[in-house]
């Protein structure tokens, strides 16, 4: 703490991102990354962008991300003014706290759901409602129904990987044609469908999608937002009050190459989707609780073991996955999907725990 910091900064709770262990060989099941590589395309299109000397990394990035926006405008079919690229959906998200979320009534979240929700209001001022997830950590539509501030889903939802239906959607935006609705699609590709198709129904549906997962570029922080022109120019406005280049070259690169490869992202998604109901089932078979998931990564909990203690042990093996000390859910276990080999070294280790 410091004389010198402003009052915000004493009052805020930051986000606390799953760790990063600095070993050379982690089984690493605790950070929703995709366990597969990029597209070839994406690792060509990045050396293309370097060249020989790297001269281009001297120059500005397209402020705008035109070539990009044009590219998954056109996979989605969308107009580009549509589009909105940021620095990974985390930015993103933060410019549509900003944008569209601010308003004379509360915004509307889970309870159980990506804790950077709350984060992101406090530090900008939003006042919020959590709304209770079932017993069993589904979101009832019903609670979001009557007219009020804006809605904020995550479809699927995190870390419970639960996902609406496009009815369910739809029956929101109904419901709320005066508040923003945003859908928050970061894990959608490995099971859900997509709210994009709703867009030009509803001008209040704003939908939000990452790289970062189904297209495995975590590492190159890209993001998109989805919706009525008239909702993408508050965030470009928003943008270009806070910073005008928010993505660089390689990103661009990366993310257009990737959209390209539509044969090579579906097929990683389906290899994680296989993986994902393999692993299910073997968890299934060592007495863990699973919540059905449309997402990479499966949220379980065994009746007859400490959650905290089964990370720990996992982790002195050098096998990290998510633990969460929060009410309601400090007895499960958040545990991305990794590669077969990965899910192994997990079931292996946990045999003998459960054992």
């Amino acid at each position: 703490m410091s004389r010198f910091w402003s009052d915000i900064v004493h009052r805020l709770t930051p986000y606390v991102p799953g760790e990063q262990p600095a070993l050379a060989h982690p089984v690493k099941l605790n950070t929703n990354e995709n366990p597969y590589p990029p597209s070839p395309r994406v690792v060509e299109a990045i050396r293309r962008e370097l060249g020989d000397t790297g001269d281009a990394l001297r120059k500005y990035p397209d402020p705008t991300a035109h070539a990009l926006r044009a590219t998954v405008a056109a996979h989605h079919g969308l107009r580009i003014d549509q589009v909105f690229a940021g620095n990974g959906s985390d930015e993103v998200l933060a410019h549509v706290f900003q944008a569209l979320l601010k308003h004379d009534k509360p915004i509307r979240f889970p309870d159980i759901t990506y804790s950077f929700y709350p984060v992101y209001a406090q530090l900008y001022g939003v006042d919020f409602d959590a709304i209770a997830l079932g017993d069993e950590f589904a979101i009832d539509i019903d609670d979001y129904r009557a007219p009020g501030g804006p809605v904020l889903l995550p479809n699927p939802n995190a870390p419970t990987g639960r996902a609406l239906t496009l009815a369910e959607i739809e029956a929101l935006l109904k419901a709320n044609p005066d508040a923003p609705v945003v859908i928050d699609e970061a894990y959608v590709d490995f099971g859900a469908k997509s709210a994009v198709k709703l867009i030009d129904r509803h001008p209040n549906l704003l939908v939000v999608q990452t790289v970062s997962k189904s297209r495995a570029l975590a590492g190159m922080r890209v993001g998109f937002a989805f919706g009525d022109a008239a909702l993408i120019e508050a965030l470009m406005r928003v943008k270009d009050s806070f910073n005008s280049y928010p993505l660089d070259r390689l990103a661009l690169a990366a993310a257009i190459a990737a959209y390209e490869d539509d044969a090579y992202f579906r097929a990683s998604c389906a290899k994680v989707i296989a993986s994902r109901e393999r692993l299910t089932g073997e968890l299934k078979a060592l007495g863990f609780d699973i919540v059905p998931s449309a997402a990479n990564f499966v949220f379980a909990r065994h009746p007859a073991h400490d959650a905290a203690t089964l990370a720990a042990s996992l982790r002195e093996k050098e096998i990290f996955v998510r633990h969460f000390r929060l009410p309601r859910i400090d007895q499960h276990l958040r545990i991305s999907i990794g590669t077969d080999a990965e899910c192994d070294a997990l079931l292996g280790a946990l045999k003998p725990l459960i054992a």
